[in-house]
């Protein structure tokens, strides 16, 4: 079976479906880690903060599409950290699209964006429990970099996160 992706820039206009693409893509993968409460808001603002994301333009998103239908997004931009790499800030996927090869589509994407834009490398964090994630990126050729963090995402409870990263040249 032939599968028609496609990969286009995020516009402004994009807001509900790349909401709805993190918010699901959260609501499979990461209510294991929050307590319900904390959970159910979290999916909520990710299911409504890309509207004024994507209007203020500062990074980049990418939509890849799978028969019409944008089941992937990405975002990202300048490393804070390193000033001549790109820091991917999300990677997600809707559930209806695991498994049918759109991320390897939307990475490959992205990571040949980032060449175009002058990027020399790419790194990203990911939580360490999350054996999937962790093999999606090392199978698109990024490594663990070694490092380490505790990043709290409003709960006040640090989860443990890994450095991915990957040279672009």
């Amino acid at each position: 079976m032939t599968r028609d992706f496609t990969v286009f820039p995020a516009s402004k206009g994009d807001g509900d479906v790349v909401g709805e693409i993190h918010a699901e893509s959260w609501k499979a993968a990461y209510a294991g880690f929050f307590s319900p409460e904390f959970f159910a808001e979290a999916v909520r603002r990710r299911r409504h903060k890309w509207h004024d994301v994507l209007a203020e333009g500062k990074d980049t998103a990418m939509l890849a599409a799978l028969d019409g239908r944008p089941l992937a997004y990405s975002y990202f931009g300048s490393s804070p950290a390193r000033p001549e790499s790109a820091e991917i800030f999300g990677f997600y996927g809707h559930p209806d699209g695991w498994g049918s090869g759109i991320a390897s589509v939307l990475m490959t994407a992205s990571l040949q964006r980032m060449r175009e834009d002058g990027f020399g490398g790419v790194h990203l964090w990911t939580l360490r429990d999350t054996l999937q994630s962790r093999r999606f990126y090392a199978k698109n050729g990024f490594a663990e970099s070694g490092a380490v963090r505790g990043h709290d995402f409003g709960d006040g409870n640090p989860i443990e996160q890994v450095e991915y990263e990957l040279v672009l040249r």
